[in-house]
């Protein structure tokens, strides 16, 4: 039950956690690593293909805003002196 103000001598530092608190983290833990696994399988497949199609497009792209920077670049800039 949750009381406020805390029972300062519920939770101190250095307390060693029962064997309960110890299971019940395990318990999420392991929810949560399942959650996670299940997520990996449904949708990082599909996002990593979308991320390389998109990577590649963006390549592209500014490969040639690149080359048409370097070639208009030194087509503005007047003689060395």
């Amino acid at each position: 039950m949750l009381e406020w103000p805390p029972n300062p001598d519920e939770r101190k530092p250095g307390r060693p956690t029962t064997h309960s608190e110890t299971i019940a983290m395990l318990h999420w833990a392991v929810i949560f690593f399942v959650i996670a696994i299940i997520a990996a399988i449904f949708g990082f497949t599909g996002i990593a293909a979308g991320a390389a199609s998109i990577a590649k497009i963006l390549f592209v792209v500014f490969l040639i805003l690149f080359v048409l920077s370097l070639l208009f670049g030194g087509f503005r800039r007047g003689p060395r002196v």
